[in-house]
């Protein structure tokens, strides 16, 4: 039987790493949180660069403008749950890759009205951040990959660059 003592530094060493647990989803739902805003803020602007507005979603998209227009409205609302949530690696990390997708869609959107060069290659950079989203968001550690959380904020960074360089954003 463990002495009163033994007791409380047991439950005092319980909290001290749930509070470790708490502290780590935390700071995993910052790292995702930014990569979403700059996603969806990428998103909105190369949707502004082409000339598609909310007003274009549809609840059953017929066309990429369409498409755009409303992975843009759910984004927004993804990322409203995302505030409004306890963090979760997993969830936090599927919310910046939809933003990512949602960004390469737009890109996508943009990328058709104007086909220079630098237009290409902001494409082929919201592609990337996309694919590194996913794979960040993915596999057995959902969110929780250091590795593949840093890849994605790199390839996220070069979208930025990319979308500014065609003057999307």
């Amino acid at each position: 039987m463990m002495s009163t003592q033994e007791q409380r530094n047991v439950r005092e060493e319980q909290q001290k790493q749930e509070k470790q647990g708490e502290t780590a989803a935390e700071a995993l739902r910052q790292v995702h949180s930014t990569r979403a805003h700059s996603a969806y803020d990428r998103a909105v602007a190369a949707c502004r660069y082409a000339g598609v507005g909310q007003d274009a979603a549809e609840v059953v998209p017929k066309d990429p403008v369409g498409r755009a227009a409303n992975a843009l409205r759910l984004s927004a609302d993804s990322l409203a749950a995302l505030a409004a949530s306890a963090p979760d690696p997993a969830a936090d990390a599927r919310c910046a890759r939809n933003a990512a997708a949602t960004a390469a869609l737009a890109a996508q959107v943009a990328a058709a009205r104007d086909d220079g060069p630098a237009s290409a290659s902001a494409l082929h950079a919201a592609l990337a951040a996309s694919r590194a989203a996913a794979a960040a968001a993915g596999g057995s550690a959902r969110g929780q990959d250091a590795s593949l959380n840093a890849g994605a904020e790199e390839a996220e960074r070069h979208a930025v660059a990319m979308a500014r360089a065609a003057g999307w954003v």
